[in-house]
């Protein structure tokens, strides 16, 4: 058995909310979390292997549900290999768990991404674990198309995607373009799939409409939608005043931090879930790299393409809840909660995003300024110090 102490753990409180318990030591057996007790009462005779957090934060795995790419990789390679590059490198950014993202491109290059990410999924690669497909379009808005071409965009059609409905955990749709034929959403509810309003030129009737039929999630928030007017409340003005999950990429380029903070304030501290939104260009530093076929320059923490549009974020995941921890002064309890509990709560990944027993030993652990030093898959260090042998 693994021990892990000498920390802060974060664990649920009897609100269901993430808190700080100090002592605990967390027991691992066979990748589980066999139990969580007071460091006094620890027995070494149950212990073969101990892992000393030195006084950091030991937090459940962080869940990234919208990435594009990492380290020189990109789902829409269209490679296995190339998810499986994903999968090794996000540990030394905190993430266990990944949906990795496909972009609106040509429809046979999707489908290659989707087929990618079923055989890495099957594959089981080494690293952080791979929990299905997040398609960004290309069922999207010309309007609010952002980086992405507007050749590609196709009406909403789920036969194109009924293939594969099986890994597709979630899907961006521009919620206009259903034209009030619903049974779109319908059907992906139907597969289990998470419809997403983004990329959308929607009014605030359309998209609460769309949420009324079942969309139940916001990609991005902030941007790439109509915002808000007081007398124009937007699909910005929807997220806001819907009670369903919202993603916010809060690298301080995406969102400004006072609408990091307003955010949190009008969501009344749910439905928040933070993501990289990140290209392959992340963790590589400046230069010139891809997204979806566009050239991108990056230079400090933003990425642009070269019309001078902001394109996908550069940040890792501890930078983005660093930004928002600070911003918002929410408590690392609470912000780690964003990407850990609410995308596994969201997902129905019962064994995922919580520590207590009988979860999977999916654990990050980090410093006060969230610098990873340690992150672990079912008990498996994949980044960091490994557990050293207890000499009875």
């Amino acid at each position: 058995m693994i021990l892990i102490h000498n920390g802060h753990a974060i664990l649920p409180g009897k609100d269901g909310h993430f808190n700080v318990k100090e002592n605990a030591a967390l027991l691992i057996k066979d990748g589980m979390i066999d139990s969580i007790i007071d460091e006094k009462d620890v027995s070494e005779k149950d212990v073969d292997r101990v892992f000393d957090a030195g006084g950091r934060y030991i937090s459940p795995g962080f869940i990234n549900i919208h990435i594009h790419g990492c380290f020189g990789y990109d789902t829409m390679d269209g490679t296995p290999a190339a998810i499986a590059g994903m999968a090794r490198t996000l540990p030394k950014t905190g993430v266990t768990s990944f949906v990795p993202t496909t972009m609106t491109c040509p429809l046979p290059k999707i489908h290659r991404a989707l087929a990618a990410v079923r055989a890495a999924m099957e594959e089981s690669p080494t690293g952080a674990r791979i929990i299905g497909c997040n398609m960004e379009g290309p069922f999207i808005s010309p309007a609010q198309k952002g980086s992405q071409e507007e050749s590609d965009i196709l009406p909403p059609d789920f036969s194109l995607i009924e293939d594969d409905a099986d890994i597709i955990r979630y899907i961006t749709i521009a919620p206009e373009r259903l034209n009030g034929r619903w049974s779109f959403i319908d059907e992906c509810r139907r597969h289990g799939i998470i419809v997403s309003i983004g990329h959308t030129a929607a009014s605030y009737d359309a998209a609460m409409d769309a949420i009324r039929h079942g969309a139940s999630h916001f990609t991005h928030m902030f941007n790439a939608m109509t915002g808000f007017h007081h007398r124009s409340p937007g699909t910005l003005g929807a997220a806001l005043d819907s009670d369903v999950i919202c993603e916010l990429i809060t690298d301080n380029v995406h969102s400004h931090p006072a609408a990091q903070r307003l955010a949190w304030n009008a969501k009344k501290g749910h439905g928040i879930v933070l993501v990289t939104d990140s290209l392959r260009a992340c963790g590589l530093g400046d230069g010139e790299s891809e997204l979806g076929g566009h050239k991108v320059f990056v230079k400090g923490p933003v990425a642009r393409l070269s019309d001078g549009t902001i394109a996908a974020s550069v940040a890792p995941m501890d930078h983005v809840l660093r930004c928002f921890a600070a911003n918002t002064g929410i408590g690392i309890a609470r912000t780690t909660e964003l990407v850990s509990k609410v995308p596994a709560s969201e997902l129905g990944l019962t064994k995922l995003g919580v520590l207590r027993t009988g979860t999977f030993a999916d654990i990050t652990v980090f410093d006060k300024d969230f610098h990873i030093y340690a992150s672990f898959v079912e008990g498996k260090s994949l980044y960091g110090p490994s557990p050293q042998p207890l000499n009875h």
